[in-house]
């Protein structure tokens, strides 16, 4: 009997005892299960198509379930000279993580992140990561070359398809280009669209004309409509605004031959009958990457997939950090489909070299600056940012 009942008080401590040890470790591991808030500071808001994109990235985060465990907050329309008290704001409301979206944000995002060492900064289309690196300092940014040059490709085979339909000569194959300003980010994009669209076409030439403003729906549709009136029966865009989308629709309603290739959104809606196709930089790719690491307590660039520079991360389609949008199956041309899906496979394969050819550039602040394509020139190797800055002679004009 003694022995029986000293069994069976062993065997109720061992089990309290194992009761007790798992309770422990359950607890402990509920309690270390980190909580973190994620900041964003916009330079727009959900009207403006590229804050929109970001939006987007934000709004996903809030509707995965990461069991209460992911928070996020916003700050919206915050002009650059307002973004250091954007940024005190979010932090003043515990912020772990903050993501700013635009290049005029990035010195004082890296200033903020010097001044507060627990919270790590991401700074999207920025460039000085790795300039007196700050640990908690991070920028990045899509290959959008590779999108601007697939959608050349399709403005290409519409122009193609003119030419041989009649409707245009080799010689009216002409391009005009709304930019926003003569930066690296903006030249790189038209520059790649315009050689996808040689690709198909090689007498096309392009004319460009800068709003010297990102968001202006006026100035952006009055451009437009200049290059239109002018012959150009394709108009591209990289600044923010439907202002393009617009002026293209309208001309067409008033018998004129013209298409349009948008750009962080799809313009189908807007321009039903003119819109062709669009690109975007995925952004969600990074900022779930970015929210993971920082909610596991992991270095931000090793849970990146992409190019990683030090503290800067860029990629293409390889990593879908790019993507084309609604392709406009009722205006594009026979076989559009198939030569942006053979595009895409040869980018992410590394088969395509974009910036090559028989041209010349010339740095446009700097008129002895040249640079032969023929060499080629490997755009984002060091840096996710562009850096091609070079107008293509005697193809591309700029217009006043």
């Amino acid at each position: 009997m003694k022995r029986m009942r000293m069994v069976t008080v062993i065997t109720a401590l061992t089990v309290i005892c194992i009761y007790a040890v798992i309770t422990f470790f359950f607890l402990r591991d509920e309690e270390s299960e980190r909580t973190i808030k994620v900041g964003f500071v916009y330079d727009g808001d959900e009207s403006a198509p590229y804050t929109y994109n970001f939006i987007r990235a934000q709004k996903k985060l809030d509707d995965y379930d990461f069991g209460g465990r992911v928070t996020t907050v916003a700050k919206v329309n915050i002009p650059e000279a307002k973004g250091e008290q954007a940024i005190r704001e979010l932090i003043e409301e515990g912020c772990d993580l903050i993501i700013t979206n635009s290049y005029g944000y990035e010195e004082t995002a890296k200033r903020m992140a010097k001044e507060f060492p627990e919270v790590q900064f991401c700074q999207a289309t920025g460039d000085n990561a790795n300039e007196d690196p700050v640990p908690n300092y991070h920028t990045f940014m899509g290959e959008i070359y590779q999108g601007r040059y697939v959608t050349g490709i399709v403005a290409g085979m519409k122009l193609k398809e003119m030419i041989d339909e009649g409707v245009i000569s080799a010689e009216e194959a002409r391009i005009g280009f709304v930019g926003a300003y003569p930066y690296a980010e903006v030249i790189s994009g038209y520059t790649a669209f315009f050689l996808g669209a040689r690709s198909i076409v090689p007498t096309v030439t392009m004319d460009v004309m800068y709003t010297n403003t990102w968001t202006s729906y006026t100035l952006e549709k009055n451009c437009a409509e200049t290059l239109i009136e002018d012959g150009c029966v394709i108009i591209a865009q990289h600044s923010d605004t439907i202002g393009p989308a617009v002026a293209c629709e309208n001309a067409a309603e008033h018998g004129k031959t013209v298409y349009h290739v948008g750009y962080n959104q799809s313009m189908i809606d807007i321009a039903p009958t003119t819109s062709l196709v669009s690109a975007r930089i995925n952004w969600s790719v990074y900022v779930f990457s970015a929210m993971n690491a920082v909610l596991n307590d992991e270095p931000i660039e090793k849970r990146i997939r992409g190019n990683v520079h030090g503290h800067d991360v860029g990629a293409g389609f390889e990593q879908d950090w790019i993507q084309i949008l609604d392709i406009n199956g009722l205006i594009v041309a026979e076989g559009t489909e198939k030569a942006v899906e053979d595009a895409i496979e040869k980018l992410k394969k590394g088969q395509i070299d974009v910036f090559q050819g028989n041209y010349v550039g010339v740095n446009p602040y700097d008129p002895n600056d040249v640079y032969d394509l023929r060499e080629g020139y490997e755009e984002n190797k060091d840096a996710s940012a562009p850096s091609f800055h070079y107008v293509l002679r005697d193809v591309i004009h700029i217009r006043e």
